[in-house]
């Protein structure tokens, strides 16, 4: 009777042709989405003389996945690739298709209010890293939550790939990916929305647009809905 019943569940999982229904199908590892050719492409458009060019790596890439295994594997199989389209189309906006570390205007970004996140003296949060990083209270939270010392050392993010990377997806993880079931131009406006949406820079929004849409082409995915903020 156990035997019966074992059999009974098993069958319950399969549907017509004996395919799992799509939205359980398993998720195919970042690593064979975000292949070598896809990351060259984005980074080979970055001049020869840019700093990021010795710096980012699809191997940095993916070591920071590994601390980041959530990522990349939301929803169905389509909607994995479109969060992974989304994250690059954000990156090389950010960066300027990986050829920035560091932001190019820099200046000190701390706001006082935030006590929990005290800005160290001489110390400037500016940008950096794959989503430029800014201000004391994102660097604070984020190395508590990563295990480095965001606050009296900023600069550290610009000098380690892997930790960058970290970076980046410890920001899209906890401020973009709860947003993303609403379309790219949400997380749009997670990223940048003060300084882009609602008109104020629609040019740059346009700019997202096309890197993501780009990059579903060549995931082969629909890019969806609501693309624009």
């Amino acid at each position: 009777m156990a035997s019966y019943r074992l059999l009974s569940l098993i069958a319950l999982v399969f549907v017509a042709g004996g395919a799992l229904p799509r939205n359980v199908r398993a998720q195919a590892p970042v690593a064979d989405v975000v292949t070598q050719a896809f990351f060259d492409g984005i980074i080979n458009q970055a001049a020869a003389d840019c700093a990021g060019k010795n710096f980012y790596t699809r191997q940095a890439f993916l070591d920071a996945v590994n601390s980041y295994s959530d990522f990349g594997q939301f929803g169905t199989a389509d909607d994995s690739k479109r969060e992974i389209a989304a994250f690059f189309a954000h990156v090389t906006h950010e960066t300027g298709h990986f050829c920035y570390i560091e932001e190019i205007n820099k200046d000190t970004y701390c706001d006082s209010s935030f006590t929990n996140y005290p800005c160290s003296p001489n110390k400037q949060y500016y940008g950096r890293g794959p989503l430029q990083l800014t201000w004391n209270y994102n660097y604070g939270a984020a190395g508590n939550s990563i295990g480095f010392d965001g606050l009296n050392s900023p600069e550290s993010v610009a000098s380690d790939p892997v930790l960058a990377f970290k970076t980046a997806l410890w920001f899209w993880i906890t401020n973009v990916r709860p947003v993303i079931s609403q379309g790219f131009g949400a997380t749009i406006r997670a990223i940048n929305g003060a300084v882009e949406c609602d008109g104020k820079q629609p040019a740059l929004v346009q700019a997202r647009i096309n890197y993501y849409t780009d990059y579903c082409t060549q995931l082969s995915v629909d890019p969806g809905t609501n693309l624009s903020c």
